[in-house]
């Protein structure tokens, strides 16, 4: 299809998507609105749209693209994602209340409540170098298609590419943030769900299979192994390891993520939050079976028709990322590569623009106290706000570029590495703050341990298999990484003297 078609069509998307910035900022578009949305979002709405934020392009390519890859992933990743449901569970009923209770609009204040400024602040600061690098890999990952499919034909350079993708971002919430991303996500993911059952329709269509025909084939084929249970030391793929590994990634990424959470709490109250977040749990589920069902029928169909998975440009190696573009946009073309390109648009945008969205509100309320700020005026505030949304940006775009001059392993598995040493010191950080009623901790040593901990973290994982009889980590070293945290700042705390006793 020719790139100026499939460029246009994107245009459309995202003409859509600021007129309706436009229709709901009008009214407002202090720091209230763009922070918690003035605490008046539908649960329904905001579960809906959450899919297309908790999703994103890494979803969209890089899960099908993993089932086929030459480790043998098959359908290994949905062990991790029933992980992800029993965190969400854990989520909705012990953080949710505690966040809710406490009137917050930054998570963090819980830590500086219990611990201190300096650790309240190095629980954000971690939750920025976390969200940044994730918000980067995510739009990375969109533009490295758009790139190769579109713009390497116009000339375009990746760099500009990026700056593209980061004013559009920018051009529908710098206005009405939080309250103008939870519709925009709402459409983003209609888009989304839209492609998924599109794209399996396209590829059974191709593949003559009606619905029972793909799914007997899906399930006689050798892609769709859910369970590996074989050689718990040494086999990275386990299920204990990937569902210990999904539930506290989840704790991490999404109870103590400033992004997702903003979500629930602008919600009215804790029982709105909680069915969201439940309903939201089994629509996530579903869904991650059907990506995973469209990577298996994608590989089906590569092997009829003799598809090779495409090659990394600069490294010349098999790309899985790659194989999800490749067939809909050089073999399907017509309305099947329209559809795939709107549904990776839509997941990749929904997660950077929530994730800017809450960068911003973290830096501003966590280290600019914009919360306790008596003298400013609310246009002064306004503009500071909107140079810091600018400044997460540029930032972003300088991880981007950064990260496609390095870049050589499949995303999935680059997002879920970052996350267990950038989320695990959150872990431990919030773990210890729930226990420090009885301890009094050395708050100015907070940020030595949550930087050293991952850095342990990184030895513990390189050298594993002489240190433990050949284990091998997976996603649950965020587990030892917030372990270590804990330890550590229980070693530079002290029992809490009892009252009346000197």
């Amino acid at each position: 299809m020719s790139p100026t078609v499939l460029l246009s069509f994107i245009i459309g998307y995202f003409l859509m998507l600021i007129v309706v910035s436009y229709l709901t900022s009008k009214k407002s578009s202090d720091n209230d609105t763009f922070f918690i949305a003035n605490r008046s979002s539908k649960w329904y709405i905001v579960a809906f749209g959450m899919i297309g934020t908790a999703l994103s392009g890494i979803t969209f390519i890089s899960v099908p693209g993993e089932v086929g890859n030459l480790a043998g992933s098959q359908f290994r990743y949905f062990q991790f994602v029933l992980g992800n449901a029993a965190g969400y569970f854990i989520v909705a009923g012990i953080l949710l209340p505690l966040y809710y209770k406490m009137h917050l609009i930054s998570i963090y204040e819980v830590i500086g409540r219990t611990l201190g400024k300096v650790s309240h602040k190095t629980a954000a600061a971690f939750f920025l170098l976390s969200r940044t690098i994730g918000s980067a890999f995510r739009l990375y990952l969109v533009a490295i298609v758009l790139q190769r499919f579109i713009f390497d034909e116009m000339g375009v350079p990746f760099w500009l590419t990026i700056v593209i993708c980061l004013l559009l971002i920018w051009g529908y919430t710098f206005r009405g943030g939080l309250k103008t991303i939870i519709i925009t996500d709402t459409l983003q993911t209609v888009f989304l769900v839209a492609s998924v059952f599109l794209s399996i329709y396209f590829i059974c269509h191709s593949l003559n299979f009606n619905i029972s025909q793909a799914f007997h084939a899906i399930k006689d084929s050798h892609y769709s192994k859910i369970f590996f249970t074989n050689n718990f030391v040494t086999n990275k793929f386990h299920f204990t390891k990937q569902f210990l590994g999904g539930i506290f990634v989840t704790i991490g990424m999404f109870g103590l993520d400033q992004d997702l959470m903003q979500k629930n709490l602008s919600c009215k109250n804790l029982k709105d939050a909680q069915k969201n977040m439940l309903s939201f749990t089994v629509i996530f589920v579903i869904i991650n079976l059907f990506f995973l069902s469209v990577g298996a029928l994608l590989y089906i169909y590569a092997n009829r028709e003799g598809i090779a998975i495409p090659l990394d440009a600069t490294t010349h190696l098999p790309r899985t990322d790659y194989l999800f573009p490749e067939i809909a946009l050089n073999h399907f073309k017509g309305v099947p590569a329209v559809v795939f390109m709107l549904g990776l648009t839509a997941a990749t945008f929904a997660t950077t623009d929530s994730g800017l969205t809450a960068l911003t509100t973290s830096f501003c309320i966590d280290f600019l106290k914009f919360d306790k700020n008596k003298t400013a005026s609310e246009p002064q505030m306004v503009r500071k706000r909107t140079l810091v949304h600018i400044g997460f940006s540029v930032l972003i775009l300088l991880v981007i570029l950064l990260f496609n001059a390095v870049n050589n392993a499949s995303v999935v598995s680059a997002i879920f590495k970052v996350a267990t040493y950038t989320y695990g010191p959150l872990i431990g950080l919030f773990a210890f703050s729930l226990y420090a009623k009885k301890r009094n901790v050395l708050d100015k040593a907070t940020p030595i341990i949550c930087i050293l901990a991952p850095i342990l973290c990184f030895f513990i994982d390189k050298y594993s298999t002489v240190l433990f009889d050949g284990y091998v980590f997976a996603e649950e070293l965020i587990i030892v990484n917030g372990l270590l945290t804990f330890i550590g700042l229980l070693i530079v705390s002290k029992k809490k003297p009892i009252e009346g006793i000197n």
